[in-house]
């Protein structure tokens, strides 16, 4: 800290003027009272209180901001107050400025409910577009009612273009003009201005004819620019959400490919409708460059949707507030591609900044609906129609212009009428200048006497001009010694009449009052002085309000940090000096979006295959769609790399999808699924009553099986206890201890005979 006040008081002290001592560092101030102790005038203002300065005398002026205008938010777009609808707050702001003090402000946003919307539908009528023709025969009536669904008050309109009527983007040669069914090719055709008659957009539609080109690229930027400029042939209202759908099959032609048809002259960007509403100018000039497009479409607040059949628009990101949606091959999803396109364009808010003075640096922090600040951006999205932004806008002057210049710019978001103004003046002039006294008598009468100081007559030097050009001496040396033992004017200067007169270098500025400062002895970075964002005063670097660092080579804006998710290097990491420093192990890419290892990485391609594999399904969402699937997804019916991160998960009917991910050697993030989840097959009612009543039976058998064999083990055991017992009997039957030999035997004879008796063998 003591090391910072220290290089800001030599800083400060090299000023010869109040007006330079304003310009050095916003900390320095100027003391124009007379005070004889004051070694120099400029210093820090606790400083000069120290030494006797009284506040009033000092000059320090610290910028400010005064808000101008600013009327509350509407809350709804619609109804008889339609006119007076507000979007954005505060509508006008005046900012005085001191260089290096930066002040800030804020703005709010809101996108209001039920906001009038203009369509204009530019449709592709080359030969390839007749299926879609085809299609959109009935478009309004049905585009309208989905509309209406979102708003009550929208209007309609149509126009056509194929291409330059000119070799060699279409056929020229007689012969080729008579195809069947086609009519010659024009470059842009305004066919129905914006209306509530819906059923007027259905007849054009009847009507119209395709038309036949050489070449594959379309003219639709042409078409594009005209929609956009003539404003009261399209019949854009002023207080109405502009949309204008771009629907072809092919990429369009750029500025200069005119040149293949001799076409040198730019386009000029003005509307050029002749009384039929074709376009004049399409065989006159170039086709219109994508800054020139970007800047019409801004200026007269219109969103661009291009509804494409190929995924070849990727230059649509130069342009502002421009929508890529994916367009079947004969538009049937054309509806419900304008109502994700709108959805997703009232999800976000993002401003831009016109007229942007040269010598401001501006700065954004963004609070979306997290509450959550964002430095670095000016962008919000996932937002609800209703939802209240803001953001916080720093703003620092780098300089000062000519005296008394007034300068401003504007503040809007894209695509809306509504925007603020900014004015700005410059506070780099001193008050005590308008005391400034002529051939004063402080001066010796060769001086004007301002500020305290005097501003000696060409010829003189010294602190009352009592000195001229080239008198030296000894006395006069060791004022010009920073201290004692060290050369006259650090070497960089002559001492003359008690003051240093610094040497001119062809390097830069030499100043100071011992010549100690000049501005190019900083830090530089690849050879660039401050790096380019910044001023080297008095040998360190004065960054430009959005840089940080020794030499200014460290951004503090974030948008560059920011992933297709909205998180700051896709959570898995920090932004530091505008880049991405992944701290998760195994991610990597300018965002960290790439981690084929993370825990989370399954987790998050599912949306992109969700996306882009089952979009008539739950996922419909072209917005998150956009957003989230810019990966290459290639489709299989067997998965077989060992090396890529396998990944599945349930869907809603209990299948299962598959999917590996893997990076490709180019950092492009591929993703190989199944062609269709695996799911299994309803069963069969009686199979699955045959198989339960089969299992019971089963089960019953096995009962009875393993009771039979238990009961036959325990007899088999039972018998072989018997026969072991048997077998170790001590005795037989016939040697029974009990039994008794008889003493003597009597025999009697016995005979029984049923008709006489027998008694000892006699008869009778």
């Amino acid at each position: 800290m003591n090391d910072q006040i220290e290089s800001l008081e030599q800083c400060c002290g090299s000023a010869m003027s109040c007006e330079e001592c304003l310009i050095i560092h916003p900390s320095c101030a100027w003391c124009a009272q007379e005070v004889g102790t004051l070694m120099s005038r400029c210093d820090l203002r606790q400083n000069l209180q120290k030494r006797g300065c009284e506040a009033h005398h000092m000059e320090s002026p610290s910028s400010s901001t005064t808000v101008v205008k600013s009327e509350p938010l509407s809350s709804k777009g619609s109804g008889p107050t339609q006119y007076d609808v507000i979007q954005i707050m505060p509508q006008k702001i005046s900012l005085s400025l001191r260089p290096g003090d930066q002040t800030s402000f804020k703005v709010q946003v809101r996108q209001v409910e039920d906001y009038p919307v203009d369509l204009y539908y530019l449709m592709d009528l080359s030969l390839s577009m007749k299926d879609d023709l085809d299609t959109i025969r009935n478009l309004g009536t049905k585009l309208a009612d989905e509309m209406r669904k979102l708003t009550s008050n929208f209007r309609l309109g149509f126009g056509s273009f194929v291409d330059k009527n000119m070799s060699p983007f279409s056929y020229t040669a007689r012969k080729y003009k008579l195809f069947p069914s086609c009519v010659p090719s024009f470059g842009f055709r305004h066919l129905l201005s914006l209306t509530d008659k819906v059923d007027r957009f259905n007849e054009e539609v009847q009507k119209q004819m395709v038309s036949r080109n050489r070449d594959a690229p379309e003219g639709g930027f042409d078409a594009i620019l005209q929609a956009a400029v003539c404003k009261e042939r399209i019949g854009w209202r002023k207080e109405a959400f502009h949309l204008l759908v771009f629907a072809t099959d092919d990429v369009p032609h750029l500025a200069l490919d005119g040149k293949l048809g001799g076409l040198v002259q730019p386009h000029d960007g003005e509307c050029h409708m002749n009384e039929k509403n074709e376009y004049s100018g399409s065989t006159n000039m170039d086709y219109p460059s994508l800054a020139l497009l970007g800047e019409k479409l801004a200026a007269n607040n219109i969103y661009l949707i291009f509804a494409v059949t190929k995924r070849l628009y990727n230059f649509t990101a130069l342009i502002p507030g421009t929508t890529v949606e994916i367009l079947d091959q004969d538009s049937k999803n054309i509806i419900q591609l304008i109502v994700n396109a709108y959805n997703s364009i009232r999800s976000k808010v993002e401003l831009i900044v016109w007229d942007q003075p040269e010598d401001l640096s501006l700065s954004f922090t963004a609070t979306c609906q997290d509450g959550q600040p964002l430095p670095g951006l000016r962008k919000c999205a996932d937002l609800k129609i209703g939802d209240t932004v803001s953001f916080n806008v720093s703003i620092d002057a780098r300089g000062c212009p000519a005296p008394g210049t007034q300068q401003g710019f504007t503040i809007k978001p894209v695509g809306f009428k509504d925007h603020l103004e900014v004015s700005v003046d410059y506070r780099c002039a001193c008050g005590c200048t308008d005391q400034t006294q002529a051939n004063s008598t402080h001066c010796s009468s060769i001086g004007q006497y301002t500020c305290g100081i005097c501003r000696c007559d060409p010829g003189y030097l010294g602190a009352r001009c009592e000195c001229q050009e080239g008198e030296a001496g000894s006395m006069y040396l060791s004022a010009c010694r920073q201290a004692e033992g060290m050369q006259i004017c650090g070497g960089r200067g002559e001492c003359s009449c008690n003051q240093c007169l610094c040497y001119e270098s062809e390097f830069g500025k030499i100043y100071g009052t011992f010549c100690e400062c000049d501005d190019f002895s900083c830090a530089r970075h690849k050879g660039i002085l401050c790096s380019g964002h910044g001023e080297c005063h008095c040998g360190e670097c004065k960054c430009h309000a959005g840089y940080i660092g020794d030499n200014c080579n460290c951004s503090t804006d974030t948008s560059s940090c920011v992933s297709d998710d909205g998180q700051i290097c896709s959570g898995r990491g920090s932004c530091a000096c505008g880049r991405c420093q992944c701290t998760e192990p195994g991610a990597f890419g300018d965002t960290c979006e790439k981690c084929p290892t993370c825990p989370d990485a399954c987790g998050t391609k599912r949306e992109c295959i969700e996306c882009r594999l089952f979009s008539s399904g739950r996922l419909s969402d072209n917005q998150t769609c956009q957003r989230l699937c810019k990966d290459e997804i290639i489709t299989v019916e067997t998965l077989n790399d060992p090396n890529a991160v396998l990944c599945l998960y349930k869907t809603e009917n209990e299948c299962v999808m598959k999917f590996t991910y893997s990076e490709h050697a180019n950092g492009m993030s591929v993703l190989t699924a199944l062609k269709e989840p695996e799911c299994g097959a309803a069963p069969d009612a009686m199979t699955v009553l045959l198989a339960v009543v089969g299992s019971i039976l089963l089960v019953g058998i096995v009962l009875l099986a393993i009771w039979k064999l238990v009961i036959t083990v325990h007899d088999r055991r039972e018998f072989a206890r018997f026969q072991s017992a048997r077998s170790r009997a001590r005795y037989e039957m016939a040697s029974n201890p009990l039994y008794k030999q008889p003493i003597s035997n009597d025999y009697v004879e016995t005979d029984f005979s049923m008709y006489s008796k027998s008694y000892n063998g006699a008869a009778h």
